[in-house]
């Protein structure tokens, strides 16, 4: 569903994705199926967005963006694509990617060139400068790592040196880019 008031320039939407009023998507975005792009969205040409895929309202994504599937990003997200920013000044988009099933927080800033792991979760009003692990869950200003999560954004618990658990028992284990479910 396309609302009427909506302007949706792009025909690579997939079925039974909803885009809302006032949203704008332009010719060269894709999307994919059964997202949910909500009100007041603006959605640039050179930006991929995977399946079950929820935007919230008031979310800008710039060229460069590279959204997963089964990610969440909550209302008034900033997302950044130049590291230099300047009045009538194009820089070449510098790209940012979101991996499949993470969260990111209502009013979250993040920076560009950036790489948000796999079921990471990042908390309202996260100020996030650098790449976040997979499962990881960071807050603040400037976002550091605050605990990890599962698939279902439940928090682990430290089960060895090397390894968490979920409340359901599940193992997972640490890695140089963060945790791996096993």
């Amino acid at each position: 569903m396309i609302h009427h008031l909506a302007d949706v320039q792009s025909t690579r939407i997939g079925d039974g994705t909803n885009i809302w009023q006032f949203c704008v998507v332009l010719k060269n975005a894709v999307i994919g199926s059964n997202c949910n792009i909500c009100s007041n969205s603006f959605i640039e040409d050179d930006v991929v967005i995977g399946d079950n895929v929820t935007i919230k309202n008031g979310v800008y994504i710039w060229n460069g963006l590279r959204i997963g599937d089964n990610v969440f990003v909550g209302p008034c997200v900033a997302f950044t694509n130049d590291i230099y920013p300047r009045s009538k000044h194009r820089a070449k988009p510098v790209s940012t990617t979101v991996n499949r099933g993470a969260s990111i927080g209502a009013n979250a800033t993040i920076k560009c060139g950036i790489t948000v792991g796999e079921y990471a979760m990042i908390g309202m009003g996260a100020v996030v400068t650098r790449d976040v692990p997979a499962y990881a869950l960071v807050m603040g200003n400037p976002a550091k790592i605050a605990g990890w999560v599962d698939e279902s954004g439940r928090k682990l618990i430290r089960h060895d040196e090397k390894s968490f658990i979920s409340p359901d028992g599940v193992i997972y284990l640490e890695t140089k880019s963060g945790l791996q479910k096993q």
